[in-house]
């Protein structure tokens, strides 16, 4: 097995983690309207923890890291690639946001609407779909649809200039 092909076998592996993790955990916080308080909501609560830093966070790391490795390794650099990466920043969001709802949620009296489980299930399938989309179908995007300044190298450094010229 060559390198790229090992790194990319990891890669798939934490994504699939990655991003099971992202839809297992709305369903966690959703439980917790229905456990009532006590010791069921702390198991719940230490449960959703170890999910969120012990298995999600530390696939996600791994994802990212590989991908970035296989943009490399793979000297890939389309335009679908770079919507591919505004997708995984838009999955690296809802990551940072289930942080900080894992760190509110749990305090006492705390519920999770119903409408919020299948609001943030929803985003995270239409950003894997997107993800999948991207990468299965890799779709050949005429480049003047996106602005020259970012499909060109050195091309900010230029823009700054222009934007705000040195005396």
């Amino acid at each position: 097995m060559s390198a790229y092909a090992a790194v990319k076998a990891v890669h798939i592996l934490g994504l699939i983690i990655w991003c099971a993790g992202l839809l297992v955990i709305p369903t966690l916080y959703r439980l917790r309207s229905r456990i009532p308080e006590g010791t069921p909501v702390h198991e719940l609560h230490r449960f959703t923890r170890a999910m969120y830093v012990g298995v999600t966070s530390p696939a996600a790391f791994i994802a990212v890291g590989t991908g970035t490795a296989l943009i490399f390794l793979g000297d890939v650099f389309t335009i679908w690639m770079f919507l591919k990466l505004a997708a995984v920043g838009a999955l690296v969001v809802l990551h940072i946001r289930a942080g900080f709802v894992i760190l509110s949620l749990f305090e006492r009296g705390r519920r999770y609407a119903s409408w919020r489980q299948v609001g943030t299930t929803a985003a995270t399938l239409g950003v894997v779909a997107t993800i999948l989309v991207l990468v299965l179908a890799k779709p050949h995007i005429e480049a003047n649809v996106v602005p020259y300044w970012l499909r060109e190298p050195g091309s900010l450094q230029s823009l700054s200039e222009i934007i705000s010229p040195t005396p």
